[in-house]
């Protein structure tokens, strides 16, 4: 048995536990009595802009105990005045040090929108989830089919929560897809030997439609790991001068390509030598041009 099974079997019984204490009747009746969410989470992410999920967490199965010392709040609270567009808490309490408090109090004590991060095997914890604070929940295909991931997908629709629907290859993608989900996170980690791949991001990110919110998962640590994410985000790339940068956007699919025709600028090019590369670009990209104190005759032009 892998590691993700491990912790899906032990969370199986530790919520055969706390069931006993509070039966799913009584949660989801008090989940369903408090104000229906307005999908917070997955507004937070749907900007024009590179958003980012930072995670508080003490412990993991790869790392063991990541500190002795765990401000969680204070953690948050800096993710917050970082710009941090929402906050994944940990609350499996084994292998990940996690506990529902660490997600109360900091869903109590900053504005943007957090994801309760468990191993969601039992429609209860949704419930509970939405009594704990949280704005959206993880499902996982790889301990999910698609039925269980649409039925949980609907319980979240019904409260206001907005459900992250992990994969990490083109059968879980195709599962999450098929099951409606509006948010897809593909995981660069391989929870059965830990190895980290950034680049498993790209590799299913032309699956998953433009109307679908994407998420890139673990191993981001590096500036060129963050590039990775700018080009699967399809962001402007401006300052293109060679043959070379249109034949790498064209293979990247982004949006818009950007050349600076102001004169006397190091990244600047003629009109001419633009009009050429512009050529060279694929259809469904869009040029645009950067100027500086340009007369508008020139630009018209």
């Amino acid at each position: 048995m892998n590691i993700l099974d491990t912790i899906a079997e032990n969370t199986r019984q530790r919520y055969k536990e706390i069931i006993k204490n509070k039966p799913l009747a009584k949660v989801k009746a008090e989940a369903l009595e408090m104000q229906k969410g307005n999908f917070e989470f997955e507004k937070a992410l749907g900007g024009d802009t590179l958003s980012f999920i930072c995670e508080v967490k003490k412990a993991s199965p790869s790392k063991g105990l990541i500190t002795e010392d765990f401000p969680y709040l204070q953690i948050a609270k800096e993710y917050e005045a970082a710009g941090a567009s929402a906050i994944s808490c940990l609350t499996e309490p084994k292998w990940f040090m996690g506990k529902d408090e660490y997600l109360k109090e900091i869903c109590e004590n900053v504005s943007i929108p957090v994801l309760r991060k468990d191993f969601t095997i039992s429609d209860y914890q949704i419930y509970e989830a939405k009594l704990l604070g949280a704005k959206a929940v993880l499902l996982i295909c790889a301990l999910l089919d698609t039925d269980k991931i649409k039925e949980y997908i609907s319980i979240c629709d019904t409260l206001g929560l907005s459900a992250l629907v992990e994969a990490h290859n083109e059968d879980e993608v195709k599962s999450s897809l098929s099951a409606g989900a509006r948010i897809i996170g593909v995981n660069n980690r391989n929870l059965k030997d830990f190895s980290v791949d950034v680049n498993n991001s790209t590799r299913y990110r032309d699956m998953i439609p433009q109307n679908v919110l994407f998420v890139s998962e673990s191993g981001i640590k590096t500036h060129s790991d963050i590039k990775i994410l700018q080009n699967m985000a399809k962001l402007k790339i401006c300052g293109l001068k060679r043959v070379e940068d249109i034949d790498y956007v064209n293979e990247l699919k982004v949006d818009y390509i950007g050349f600076i025709l102001s004169a006397g600028y190091k990244r600047s090019i003629d009109f001419k030598t633009a009009q050429s590369l512009k050529n060279r670009l694929s259809k469904d990209i869009k040029a645009v041009g950067v100027f500086v104190d340009e007369d508008k005759k020139y630009i018209d032009y």
